[in-house]
Formats: structure tokens, C-alpha cells, sequence
């Protein structure tokens, strides 16, 4: 059985780190490559590291500060925001990430998911997924949850696995920076429909919650604040999954 993965994310806006609730009210969360390296020492298993803005401001991912980060870490690395382009995806992978990862391009240019995949792998492919619950059940949206697509979560997450995707992260933007927990249901909807492994995100408040999320299937899960600012301590996280039954690497 593989191990399970504790991944950190990056939320990056104008080059610091930063986090909200809702993907709303950011707040300063410190330098992206200082806390890459911090994440290293510490023992996470993988690094994400999403331009929140990019989409929504019609420009490339920093592809500089991509490239710094790849320099200064020797664990996975997945870069997303404003990918819309299979030249921008092998640039990115070029200049050290070892995957990508798209979301709102994959609902507006599904055949990028399948030319990233046959250039790279599918392994190099990670489908980010924002959704919301609304009238529709979960509903997927775009723009760093700014847009409605009318999309049903169920229907894209077949055709993400169908297109060639490596790899899910789902993010319920209802839960986002709340820290009461991850919106387990969208985890085993997923596991359901697809045979991807599935990365959890967006809710994550204490250790059970990780253990939670791994019990009802995930393969990965992933957090931001907690991590940045102290309140879950990496290799206690690791020592308690442990000792609950989850396999994971230790240091």
C-alpha cells in the first residue's frame, strides 16, 4: 500500500504567501521560498504551489519564483494558476515542477488536459477542482471560485479521468480556511467515479480531520494556514496518523 501524503500549499499573491476563508480575505502568510525550504526540514511529503490570481488577472504563473522554489527543495513539487497553454505547462516543468496543475483551463479547454498528458505523462497532470455546493448538488467553479460553470462535479471528474488526468486535488470552497474539517463526501464521490488518486483540500483545522480524510479513501491531504502558522506541527501530524493506523513516511 502506498503512503499516505501530507502536502503543503502555497497560496501566492503578488509573490508572498497568503490565506483566507471562502478564498476570500487574504491575509500575509510569509516568504514562498523561506517556507518551501521550512516544509522540506520539516518533513512534508510534497510542496503545491498555486498562483491564486492568475486566472482571474489574465496572466502567466511566476514562472521566476517557480523556478527559486525548484531550486532550494528536493521533494515534489506541483505548480498551478493561469495555466492555459501546453507552452506554458512544459515551461513550468521545465524550470522544475514536476507536475501541473489546472483548473479553470481544464473546464474551458478539456483537450489541454490530453496534450499536457501525452507530452509529459499523466502522472505530470494534476486536475484541481473548486466546487461548491448549490442548487445543482456540487457544482464546479473557476476563476479561484469567482465563476459558476453549471457544471455537476460528478460529470467532470469522469471526464477529467477520460482526458488523461494524473491526479485530483478537490477544494470545497464552502470549507476553505473554516478549519472545521474536510468535505469528506467529495472525497468518496471521487474514489467512486475514477480510479485517480485523490488530494484533499480546503478545511483542515486539526489532526483528526487529516485522519478522516484518509479513512474515507484519500490519498493525499492538503493544508495551508495551519501549516504556516504553527498550529499543526508537521512530524507530530505524521507520528499521530501513524499511530492511528495510516501508513506514512517518517523522517
Amino acid at each position: 500500500m502506498l503512503a499516505k501524503r501530507i502536502i503543503a500549499c502555497l497560496d501566492v499573491k503578488d509573490q508572498v504567501v497568503v490565506k483566507g476563508r471562502r478564498f476570500e480575505n487574504l491575509i500575509y502568510g510569509g516568504d514562498p521560498v523561506e517556507l518551501a525550504k521550512r516544509y522540506v526540514e520539516l518533513g512534508v511529503d510534497e510542496l503545491v504551489f498555486l498562483d491564486i490570481t492568475a486566472t482571474h488577472e489574465k496572466r502567466k504563473t511566476l514562472v521566476e519564483l517557480v523556478e527559486k522554489i525548484a531550486e532550494n527543495i528536493n521533494i515534489p513539487f506541483t505548480v498551478g494558476g493561469g495555466i492555459n497553454s501546453l507552452e506554458l505547462a512544459s515551461e513550468l516543468i521545465y524550470k522544475g515542477a514536476d507536475k501541473v496543475s489546472i483548473n479553470s483551463a481544464a473546464v474551458e479547454n478539456p483537450q489541454l488536459i490530453t496534450q499536457i498528458a501525452d507530452r509529459f505523462g499523466s502522472q505530470a497532470v494534476v486536475v484541481a477542482i473548486d466546487v461548491k455546493k448549490t442548487e445543482i448538488g456540487y457544482e464546479v467553479f473557476t476563476v479561484s471560485g469567482r465563476k459558476r460553470t453549471g457544471i455537476k462535479y460528478e460529470t467532470h471528474l469522469v471526464e477529467m479521468q477520460k482526458r488523461g488526468a494524473g491526479e485530483l486535488l478537490i477544494t470545497s470552497i464552502d470549507k476553505d480556511g473554516m478549519q472545521e474539517g474536510y468535505d469528506i463526501e467529495t472525497v468518496r464521490i471521487a474514489k467512486s467515479l475514477t480510479n485517480l488518486p485523490v488530494i484533499v483540500s480546503g478545511g483542515a483545522g486539526k489532526m483528526e480531520h487529516f485522519l478522516e480524510a484518509f479513512l474515507a479513501g484519500a490519498d493525499a491531504a492538503l493544508a495551508a494556514s495551519i501549516f504556516h502558522f504553527g498550529q499543526i506541527n508537521i512530524p507530530e501530524l505524521k507520528k499521530f496518523l501513524k499511530e492511528n493506523g495510516i501508513q506514512v513516511r517518517l523522517n
